[in-house]
C-alpha cells in the first residue's frame, strides 16, 4: 500500500473509530466492547440483568398507540448508538432494524424493547467477529425472508448475509419495500437483494485481481429458486415490481447460483426474526461471532 499512497507507520493497528482490533497469528479479531460498556452507561444499565438473547420470540412490536409516550430525543439516541455498534455485532442487527422504525412516536413498549437489546449488550460485552487466517476466498451468500413479519403493514423482512471463505463480511436486515402475496415472492424479492450485495463485493474483489463466478446463493424456499431460472413472466409474478426480476440475468450469465439450503443451516435467519437461545446461539457461532478471551 506504501507503493500507492503516502503512508506513515504508527505501529500496529489496534483501535480505529470505535472498533478494536486484536491480532494474531492465526486470526484477527474485531469488536466494540469499549463503545459498547460506556453505551451502556450513558443509558444507566450498568446494573441490570443481563439477557441471553436480544428480543424475545414472542415480541410484536406495533405502534401502541394506547401506550404512555417517552423522549423521543432519548429513544432517538439509544437506537442511533446501537446502529453504529451492528458494525460488529450482526447478532443485534435485526432487534436494532425492528426497534428502529418507531423513531417518530416512541412508545414505553419500544424502550422496553430497546432496554432489553442493552441487556443482552451487558452480558456480552466482549463478543465480536473472528477472521481466521486461514480462510479462503470463496464468496458464499445465505439470503431469507420473513413473510408478513411486519404487522403493522404485513410487509415481509429480508435477511442477507456473505461469507469470505468462513469470514463474515457483508450483512443485512431490511424491510421491503412492497408486501409480498406469498412466501415463495418474499424469499424472491430478497434473493435479488442478497444479488445486488454479491455484485458489489464481486467488483471489489476483482479490483484485487480476485475474480468468481458462479457465486452461491443460499436459500430455503424453492419456488423462489425456480422464479430466478424461469425466464418466463407469467401470472404468479405480474405484479413484481421489475428491478427484481434482474437477478435472472445474472443467474443465466453465470455470475450467481442459488441453491437449495435446509432451514436448520439457513444462517440469514437471525436477520429476519427473533430466535429462541439455542437457535441464536448456533447461528452466532456459524458467523465466526467469538468472546475476545477465546481468540
Amino acid at each position: 500500500m506504501k507503493s500507492e499512497f503516502e503512508m506513515s507507520m504508527m505501529g500496529e493497528l489496534k483501535f480505529f473509530l470505535g472498533l478494536q482490533i486484536k491480532q494474531a497469528k492465526d486470526g484477527i479479531f474485531i469488536n466494540q466492547a469499549k463503545y459498547t460498556k460506556e453505551l451502556i452507561k450513558r443509558f444507566g444499565m450498568e446494573n441490570c440483568k443481563p439477557s441471553r438473547t436480544p428480543m424475545s420470540t414472542n415480541t410484536k412490536l406495533d405502534k401502541d398507540e394506547k401506550g404512555k409516550p417517552i423522549d423521543e430525543k432519548l429513544y432517538r439516541g439509544m437506537i442511533g448508538s446501537l446502529l453504529y455498534l451492528t458494525a460488529s455485532r450482526p447478532d443485534i442487527m435485526f432487534s436494532v432494524c425492528l426497534c428502529a422504525r418507531f423513531q417518530s412516536c416512541p412508545k414505553e413498549s419500544h424502550l422496553h424493547a430497546v432496554k432489553r437489546i442493552l441487556r443482552y449488550l451487558h452480558g456480552t460485552l466482549h463478543l465480536g467477529l473472528w477472521y481466521p487466517r486461514s480462510s479462503s476466498f470463496s464468496l458464499c451468500s445465505y439470503s431469507d425472508a420473513d413473510f408478513a413479519g411486519s404487522i403493522l403493514d404485513r410487509k415481509s423482512t429480508s435477511g442477507t448475509c456473505q461469507l469470505l471463505g468462513q469470514s463474515l463480511v457483508s450483512w443485512c436486515s431490511k424491510k421491503q419495500n412492497s408486501v409480498a402475496l406469498s412466501t415463495a415472492e418474499a424469499e424472491y424479492v430478497a434473493a435479488g437483494l442478497c444479488c445486488s450485495q454479491i455484485l458489489w463485493i464481486k467488483q471489489q474483489l476483482r479490483d484485487f485481481e480476485v475474480s468468481l463466478d458462479h457465486i452461491p446463493i443460499k436459500c430455503d424456499n424453492t419456488s423462489a429458486i425456480n422464479l430466478t431460472k424461469n425466464p418466463i413472466q407469467h401470472s404468479r409474478t405480474k405484479h413484481i415490481d421489475i428491478r427484481h426480476h434482474f437477478i435472472r440475468d445474472h443467474v443465466l450469465n453465470g455470475d450467481v447460483v442459488l441453491e437449495f439450503v435446509d432451514t436448520n443451516n439457513q444462517l440469514a435467519d437471525i436477520f429476519t426474526k427473533p430466535l429462541n437461545e439455542e437457535r441464536f446461539n448456533f447461528i452466532k457461532r456459524e458467523l465466526g461471532m467469538l468472546d475476545s478471551d477465546a481468540c
